[in-house]
C-alpha cells in the first residue's frame, strides 16, 4: 500500500477580511490588498472595484443577483441532513451539522428556488461552500434531484450554481451515490430540450465537477475559479509530474474547452437572459 503525505497546504479560498472600523463598513480585497467599502462592494456584487477579484458569496447574495425582487420561493428546506453512519472524526458528524446550521444559518450546504428571472421562470440551486465546505452530502443530491423534477414536471430552464470541494465523506458511499443520481436526473431532463446551464465558482471540486456541475448545456465559470476533481497538491503527490502554471483555473479551462464561457459576476444576469433568449 502507498501512503501519500501532505506536503502542502490544503485548497485555500479567499475569505473576506475586515479591516478599519469594527463596525465592518470595510472589506480589505484579498487580491489586491485594497480596502473597499460595503455599500461599493455590494453595489458592484461583491466584485472588487480596483482588480475585479471576485469575492466569494453565498446562495442569499446569489438569489438577490439573479431574480426579481422577492419574487422567488425557497423549496425542500424541510428536508434534512441526519448522521446515518453515526460518522466521527475529530468530532461527531451530528455536531459538524449543528455546528453549521448554527454558524451559517442554514439547514444544508444548498438552496433551491423557483422564481422570476427578467421574464423567464427558472429552478435555480446554489450551493454554500460556508456549509462544511460546500460538500455533497445525501440532502444535497436529493434537493437537486427534486429541483431537477420540478424543472421537467413544469418545464422550467434549469441553473445550478456550484461551490464545492466535492462529495461529503462523512457520509461514505451515500454522499458519493449523489453523483449518480443528480446525473441520471440531469439525463431525463435532457429529454425536454430545456437548457440547463451550470455555473461554477471558485472552488468547484471533488464529485460536484465529476457530476452536475460539468453536465451543463452551457458551462460559465467566474474569473479565476478553481475548477477541478482532486487539489493540484494531491495530483501533484499521486503522479509525481510538475503540473502546468494555473491548470485549474477558469481561464485554462477555457483555452483547452472544459468550460463555454467565463462571465464577470457583474454580466451574470444578462448573459443568462441572452442566452435563455437564444435557447428558449
Amino acid at each position: 500500500m502507498t501512503w501519500y503525505l501532505r506536503k502542502e497546504e490544503g485548497i485555500r479560498t479567499p475569505t473576506e477580511a475586515k479591516i478599519g472600523a469594527p463596525d465592518g463598513l470595510w472589506v480589505k480585497c484579498p487580491s489586491c490588498q485594497k480596502p473597499l467599502h460595503i455599500q461599493d462592494l455590494i453595489s458592484s456584487l461583491y466584485v472588487c472595484i480596483y482588480c475585479g477579484n471576485h469575492l466569494p458569496i453565498g446562495s442569499q447574495e446569489y438569489f438577490r443577483i439573479l431574480f426579481e425582487k422577492d419574487q422567488y420561493e425557497v423549496l425542500f428546506e424541510n428536508i434534512l441532513p441526519t448522521d446515518p453512519l453515526n460518522f466521527v472524526d475529530s468530532k461527531p458528524y451530528k455536531t459538524r451539522l449543528l455546528e453549521a446550521q448554527r454558524k451559517t444559518n442554514l439547514t444544508e450546504a444548498v438552496r433551491c428556488a423557483v422564481g422570476q428571472i427578467g421574464p423567464y421562470r427558472v429552478a435555480v440551486a446554489v450551493m454554500d461552500f460556508g456549509f462544511i465546505g460546500g460538500s455533497m452530502g445525501s440532502v444535497v443530491g436529493e434537493r437537486i434531484a427534486r429541483l431537477i423534477q420540478l424543472a421537467i414536471a413544469q418545464r422550467l430552464p434549469l441553473l445550478i450554481v456550484s461551490r464545492s470541494g466535492g462529495a461529503r465523506m462523512m457520509e461514505g458511499s451515500l454522499s458519493l451515490v449523489q453523483m449518480a443520481k443528480t446525473a441520471a436526473w440531469l439525463a431525463e431532463y435532457s429529454k425536454t430540450g430545456l437548457p440547463y446551464i451550470s455555473v461554477l465558482t471558485d472552488p468547484t471540486m471533488g464529485g460536484v465537477t465529476a457530476s452536475f456541475a460539468m453536465l451543463g448545456d452551457i458551462n460559465i465559470a467566474e474569473p479565476k475559479a478553481l475548477i477541478g476533481f482532486a487539489g493540484p497538491r494531491v495530483i501533484r503527490e499521486a503522479t509525481g509530474k510538475d503540473l502546468p502554471p494555473g491548470f485549474q483555473e477558469a481561464e485554462f479551462q477555457l483555452e483547452h474547452g472544459f468550460i463555454d464561457l467565463i462571465v464577470d459576476r457583474r454580466q451574470l444576469k444578462s448573459t443568462l437572459l441572452r442566452l435563455w433568449n437564444m435557447l428558449l
